[in-house]
C-alpha cells in the first residue's frame, strides 16, 4: 500500500498544468482550500466536484491513479463518513436496529463530507504531481518574500518545506521495504491482536528512524560540500514567469468560488 502513495510525487508532464507558474498553482490550491467550505448543498458539491474532475482532465492525470492513490488515506475518509451517519440525529430515520438508527441528514453530510476530503486530497496531490520540489521551493519563497522584513528566514522556510514534500514518497517506499523484509523474516503486521500488532510495529519503526536520519545527514552533508550557506546573496538559475495561463486559472477559480456563494442554500 505505501507504494501507492502519491502525495509528494511528482510525475513530468507536458499539460497546461505543468507548464502554469509554481507560484499560481500553490494560490489556486490554498484558495481552493477556502472556497471549498463555500459548498453546503447538493448542487454546490456537485459543482465541486466537477470542477476537480476538470482540473484533473487538464493535467492528463489518470482518474484511475488518483483513485488508487486514496488507498492509504480510505480509512480515515470511511472513519469520517461513518461517524457522520452514527453521530448526527437530525432528519427522517431511513434505518433503525436495535439502538441504533440512521437518518438521511447523517447520510448526507457523511457524503458531502466524503466529497470535500477527495477533492482537497485530488487537488493538492496535482499540485505535487505536476510541479517539481525546486520549483515549489523557488514559488513558495517569492510569495512569502513579503515576510522578510519581519526578519523571516523566507528561504530557509521555504527550503525546509521542500524538503519535507519530496522526502514523503521516499519514507513511504522505505517503510514499504522494511516492512516487507520484516514479513520474510515471519513477523506478521497484519493479522492477530491489537497488542500483538502494536508489538510488532517497533522493529519496524527503529530501521525507519535510523534510516530517515542517516538520510537527512547524507542531505546536509551534500549541500555543505557544495557550498551551500543560506538564501543569503543567492543567485537564481531558474526565472518564474507568470504567464497569461496563470491569470486565467486564477480567474476560473474565482468564477467557481462566485459560483458556489451564488447556490449555496
Amino acid at each position: 500500500m505505501m507504494e501507492k502513495m502519491i502525495f509528494g510525487r511528482f510525475l513530468p508532464g507536458n499539460s497546461p498544468v505543468h507548464k502554469l507558474d509554481p507560484r499560481s498553482k500553490l494560490i489556486f490550491v490554498f484558495a481552493f482550500i477556502i472556497i471549498v467550505f463555500l459548498a453546503n448543498n447538493t448542487v454546490t458539491y456537485a459543482i465541486l466536484l466537477a470542477f476537480t474532475l476538470l482540473i484533473v482532465f487538464i493535467a492528463r492525470i489518470r482518474l484511475y491513479f488518483l483513485i488508487n492513490g486514496l488507498k492509504p488515506v480510505l480509512f480515515l475518509m470511511a472513519f469520517t463518513f461513518l461517524l457522520h451517519i452514527f453521530m448526527t440525529k437530525e432528519g427522517v430515520p431511513v434505518f433503525e436496529w436495535k439502538f441504533m438508527t440512521v437518518y438521511d441528514e447523517g447520510i448526507r453530510r457523511g457524503v458531502y463530507i466524503s466529497i470535500r476530503f477527495l477533492v482537497l486530497v485530488f487537488m493538492t496531490s496535482i499540485l505535487t504531481l505536476t510541479t517539481s520540489p525546486i520549483s515549489i521551493t523557488d514559488g513558495i519563497e517569492v510569495l512569502l518574500n513579503p515576510l522578510k522584513a519581519l526578519k523571516v528566514p523566507v528561504h530557509e522556510l521555504a527550503l525546509m518545506m521542500s524538503i519535507s514534500l519530496r522526502f514523503i514518497p521516499t519514507l513511504m517506499d522505505e517503510t514499504d521495504k522494511i516492512m516487507k523484509a520484516q514479513m520474510a523474516r515471519g513477523s506478521d503486521l497484519s493479522s492477530g491482536p491489537i497488542k500483538d500488532r502494536i508489538k510488532a510495529v517497533v522493529p519496524l519503526l527503529v530501521p525507519l528512524f535510523v534510516s530517515a536520519f542517516k538520510r537527512a545527514e547524507d542531505l546536509a552533508t551534500a549541500m555543505e560540500v557544495r557550498g551551500y550557506r543560506g538564501g543569503e546573496g543567492r543567485t537564481r538559475y531558474r526565472k518564474l514567469k507568470w504567464d497569461m495561463g496563470d491569470t486565467l486559472a486564477l480567474v476560473l477559480l474565482a468564477a467557481i468560488g462566485v459560483l458556489l456563494f451564488f447556490y449555496r442554500g
